[in-house]
């Protein structure tokens, strides 16, 4: 969810408007994004450069993640069940924030019972750091490192392979995002900033696939 400070600097906007403006299209995307009934959304949230960021900046961020883990009501209106992937809350280089971790710990505790698209917020996320980890945990289990013991050993390992990987802001790259996952998907270059991605935006993207 790329362009969020650049979409504010275009309208002499604090960056952090940006990313407020980000955070609430999010919201409309995840309802454009069950109406097209999608099973699995996962969105990359906070990743483990961004603390690098100025601190009021990551502050903001940080309370934003707070406010969407937070959407409970309207995620179970939806019939939306919330997941998380990152690096473990315990491990020694995890950096999330006890109040958001309780804000996740509580959405997918009041969302387990939903039904419908499974929307997966990557906060505190590398994908290299995903990667490592797994095989770490791979050796010390197999002692060896196997391509299904690293899937096992993933955040999530129920996740499904990547379908389409969307790059908003006129990017033309892959960040370091579900590295392992993504592996032979389509790759969806948008244009628009991410405050700005719509529901065009998701056909465009699905239609690489459907």
């Amino acid at each position: 969810m790329d362009g969020n400070g650049r979409w504010a600097n275009r309208r002499g906007l604090e960056r952090t408007e940006g990313h407020s403006a980000g955070e609430e299209n999010l919201a409309r995307v995840v309802r454009a994004a069950v109406a097209r009934d999608i099973g699995w959304l996962t969105v990359f949230g906070f990743s483990t450069e961004n603390w690098i960021r100025p601190r009021a900046e990551v502050r903001h961020i940080l309370g934003l993640h707070e406010k969407l883990f937070g959407r409970v009501a309207e995620l179970n209106e939806n019939n939306v069940r919330i997941r998380w992937i990152g690096r473990p809350f315990d491990a020694p280089e995890a950096r999330t924030p006890r109040y958001v971790q309780r804000a996740i710990r509580r959405a997918i505790a009041d969302t387990a019972e939903n039904t419908g698209m499974v929307l997966t917020v990557a906060f505190d996320y590398g994908g290299r750091a995903e990667l490592m980890d797994a095989v770490r945990a791979a050796r010390a289990d197999d002692g060896q490192v196997t391509p299904e013991g690293i899937q096992r050993h993933l955040y999530d390992p129920d996740l499904p392979p990547v379908d389409v990987l969307v790059r908003t802001s006129g990017e033309r790259r892959v960040s370091n995002f579900m590295l392992w996952q993504s592996a032979g998907a389509a790759i969806h270059f948008a244009d628009a900033p991410w405050p700005d991605y719509s529901p065009a935006d998701l056909d465009a993207a699905i239609a690489l696939v459907r």
